[in-house]
Formats: structure tokens, sequence, C-alpha cells
């Protein structure tokens, strides 16, 4: 058993053992900073650093390792143009400051700081990182997977590779390298649209004990999750009900029959669709406005159709689900001001996948169970002014006015989904979300287009956290889905719609696997070429 521990320094005297060692290491062994008396060096990006470290029972400080994901990185002021040497659309960290004391350098105590590293890094959402391997080492660098690219760099007593590992080299060896069993480095992987995997605090808040809808706390739970929605979303107001997205949208049929005139609903997919469906229950009086399944609108056929409506209103979905389509928002709300009319939108799915302003929106729908990682369970509808006077006969639970004037809470309400959906609120960093499944989105799609896989959505207006994948005839999609699940890994293909198209796709939502998706496209490519015959599609 080895006498020390790997661990994220996180007190005063761990810090000044860094510091001490970093001295030793590239002052007097290592010549890349003057000498001084105090015999200490901090690291110019100390404050960001995070510092894998080796110590004793004692305490001591036997090696370290340091990990940073912020830019510039010191490679960038070493290397000119940087990412012109490293694959796109990763998130990126740098490994630096490797230093272990002379009595441990023969053992196993590198191989535990990579590998305690390499798993913090897949923690952090990382999948790519960058060393400046000094060339002592360059074959155990080589051995544990990292590629060397560009020049050397550094001084002439003090040179040092530029080097890489990908998650894919890294899962690919199952970090057999490391020490690691295959198989620790991910979980089980779901590329569903939900249910999706959920953050600690997530889950956490939902096995708490229940509190009652009438309590002081829950109220201000409510309260909480109410503002902090609105914040995410631009939103003026919100009313959160226990239900599904269906049930949000059949609030927003009712709220658009209190207005009394016509309008026009969009529908270029499934979701559409449901609209038309909502607003005809509804007995709503519309103009549909249809196109092709994955086809995006045009501005001026929407002004066209609005006109000859005489519109008061447009519905329509803003990300598409079926094909992966994103309606551009900013093209409908353009087309709604131009008509004087109200705009409404189903925001399902692209809430908490994307930077959304709902400024100008009358209504809007939305659900916790998807991209902003909550449980399944509450259903939204956010509002941009005033409620419409709903008419006498809507049923109580379907009349926004009610809600609001009961602050969310008329009816019997769930504190634990609602404190899973205030947690995920709070805790999720939403802008940096938003730029991974973006960054993610746009390089999934290059690699199944590599694979000679067909996209739904065509690149001008696909939402990166939902592709859609049209499989050719001789592959069945559910065929496909269940050889993928043999592996672990779950993608959407059971909705009728999709099976009735042959389609399936994969979501990006919640706290998905990062590793898993970076061996996704191959993946997919070889169930599709294993010979999934149609006459599995009963399966």
């Amino acid at each position: 058993m080895a006498s020390y521990r790997i661990k994220i320094a996180d007190t005063a005297a761990e810090r000044e053992q860094i510091h001490a060692l970093n001295y030793a290491t590239f002052v007097e062994e290592i010549p890349q900073h003057a000498a001084n008396s105090q015999r200490r060096l901090v690291d110019r990006f100390d404050a960001e650093n995070a510092y894998v470290v080796a110590v004793d029972a004692a305490g001591e400080v036997l090696g370290m390792l340091a990990l940073r994901a912020c830019r510039p990185f010191s490679l960038d002021q070493k290397l000119a143009r940087l990412d012109d040497y490293l694959p796109p659309h990763r998130s990126v960290c740098e490994l630096r400051l490797l230093a272990i004391k002379a009595p441990w350098r023969k053992g196993l105590l590198l191989r535990d700081l990579l590998a305690f590293a390499a798993q913090h890094a897949l923690q952090e959402g990382h999948d790519l990182a960058i060393i400046s391997g000094t060339t002592r080492q360059l074959d155990l660098y080589r051995r544990l997977g990292f590629e060397p690219f560009g020049p050397l760099v550094g001084k002439a007593d003090a040179q040092f590779q530029p080097m890489l590992l990908t998650l894919e080299a890294f899962l690919a060896g199952g970090g057999r390298s490391l020490g690691m069993a295959p198989g620790t480095a991910r979980r089980t992987a779901s590329f569903l649209p939900g249910p999706v995997a959920h953050a600690a605090a997530v889950n956490a808040a939902i096995e708490a004990p229940p509190i009652s809808h009438r309590s002081i706390e829950f109220r201000k739970l409510m309260e909480r999750a109410r503002a902090a929605i609105c914040e995410l979303t631009g939103a003026a107001d919100a009313v959160l009900l226990l239900g599904s997205g269906t049930l949000a949208n059949d609030v927003v049929a009712q709220s658009l029959r209190g207005l009394a005139q016509p309008g026009v609903v969009l529908a270029n997919g499934e979701f559409g669709e449901r609209l038309l469906d909502h607003a005809q229950r509804a007995g709503l009086q519309f103009a549909p406005l249809r196109k092709s399944w994955g086809e995006p609108f045009a501005e001026a056929e929407i002004a066209s159709a609005l006109s000859s409506a005489r519109a008061a209103w447009l519905w329509a979905v803003h990300c598409e689900t079926s094909s992966g389509v994103l309606n551009d928002l900013q093209m409908l709300k353009g087309a709604a001001t131009a008509a004087g009319c109200e705009l409404c939108l189903d925001c399902i799915s692209s809430i908490g996948c994307l930077p959304l302003d709902l400024a100008g929106v009358r209504l809007a729908s939305g659900a916790s169970g998807k991209g902003l990682g909550a449980y399944a369970g509450v259903a939204m509808v956010l509002l941009g002014g005033a409620a419409p006077h709903c008419a006498p006969q809507v049923p109580r639970y379907l009349d926004l006015e009610y809600w609001l004037r009961h602050r969310s809470a008329p009816f019997t309400h769930s504190s634990n989904l609602l404190a899973a959906l205030a947690a995920a609120l709070q805790s999720g960093d939403f802008a940096a979300r938003y730029q991974q499944i973006e960054r993610d989105g746009r390089w999934l799609r290059q690699m199944l287009q590599a694979r000679d896989l067909t996209l739904v959505a065509p690149q001008e207006c696909a939402s990166a956290a939902v592709t859609t994948i049209a499989l050719p005839p001789a592959a069945a999609s559910l065929a496909v889905a269940a050889a993928l699940e043999t592996q672990g890994i779950l993608l959407s293909a059971r909705s009728d719609y999709l099976v009735e198209r042959n389609w399936i796709q994969v979501a990006l939502m919640g706290e998905y696997d990062r590793g898993a998706l970076r061996e996704l496209p191959d993946a997919i490519a070889q169930a599709v070429a294993s010979g999934c015959g149609r006459q599995d599609r009963a399966a």
C-alpha cells in the first residue's frame, strides 16, 4: 500500500510546501526562474491553479501537479496560434508544474498523480489536456498517451515539447497506463432528452423530507425558483405547475383563447404539430403554417401568413425537438413585432440549453426535466406581460390568472420536485453549460457527417442540444438503439414519430457524459454498419 494519499491541495500548509517544491524544481533543478533568498516560487497562475498533491501521513507534500482551464494558458505565451495545433470543439485544460521529490521518482507516485488529475479533469468536463513536457521525459509522456505537437519551447538549457492527450486516447486505453481499471473513467451514458442525469445537489434536494405547500418555507422556495427562472430567461414572471410541458402548452392555449382573436401556428416538426392540436382542442381561431420536418421558416412567409389571417398572435416552437431545428427567435420576434401581434413560444427544449432572451415574448412554455437538469414534473409558463383574461369556462387548473393570483401554489404541489428545480437553477453555471453544449454539438455533427450519417437539421438552423439522425433503410432505428444500449449508451429512438421515420436522436441535456460522447460517433456508425435490418424494428 502506498504511504501517501493523492488529493487536491486545500490547506495553507500544503500551499507553502507547493511554493517551496516549485522553487526547488524550477529554479534549482531546472533553471527556468531566477533564484531568491526566500527559496519560494509562487506561480503566476497560483490563484487559478488546482494543485493535485501527494502527501504522506505527516502532511509532507511529496509531489505535485497543477491543473488549470483558464485562458491564456502558459503555452499560449510560448507558442503562437496554439489553437491551430489543437482539435476543435474541445474543453481544454493545461497540466503544469509537475514536480516530485527525488526519493519518490522511481515508484508509482507520478502515475498516481496523473491518474487523479485525469479523473479530476473528467469530472470538471474537460476532454483535452495539454502539457509542456520536459525533453528528459518524452518517452514517459508518450507511454501515458500524450502526443507531441508544434516546435520545442523554452530556453536552450530548459526545453519543453508541447503535447496533448485527448479523452478518446485516454478512454481507449481505459486509463491502464495510469493504473486504472477499464471503465472507471466514465458513468453510464444517457443522451436522452429526458430523463436526464442530475447533479449531486439536485439529487440531494429531491431526497429531502417533503414540506407542506401551505408552509412559509414552501412559499419562499417557490419565490426563489420563480425568480431564478425569470433571471435565466429574461421573462417578467413565471408560473410553476405540477405537470409536463404538455400541460404548460395547454395553459398557453387557454390563455390565447382569452384573447378571442385569430392567430397563426407554425409547424415544422412533431412538436409544432402538437401546438396545432393544442390550438384546435382549445377551440382557437387560427391558420396553420406548415413546413417539411427539418425545414426552417422564412420571415417573408410568416409575415404573409400573419397578414392573411389578420393575426393577433403567433405561436411557434423554438427548438423543434423532433428534427433538431432551432427556429430563429430573433426572426420570430421581428415578424411578430412587424405584424403588431403577440408572440408565444414552446421553449421546452431550449431553456437551459442555450442563451435565451424572452423579452418581448408574451407567453412561453417550459419544463423542468430537460436542459435545466432537474427532475420531470414541473411545468412552466413564462410571461412577458400581463396574463390574458381567461374565459369563465376554462378549468381552474388551466387558468393562468388563477395561478398568478395564488403565487403558483393554488393546489397541492411537490416540494421535492420544486426543491430539485431550484437547486438546478441555483447551482448550475449556465453560461459555461451553453458554451459546452455548443462546442460539443458542433463537434458531434462534424463527426457524424464524417461517418456518412445523415443529419435532419441543416447546419445553419441546427440546435446544438439535439441532433437527429436519419438512418439508411437497411438499418432499423430501434435495432440500432438496442445495440447501443448493450454498450450502456441510451439514445432517443422509441417515440412514435422517430420510429415512423427511422430516426434516432442524441440529446446533450442535463449532466451528460462527455467521455462517452467522444466515443459515440464510432459507436453509432458501427451499430448502423452491423446489419441491424428493418425486420428487427418491431423488437
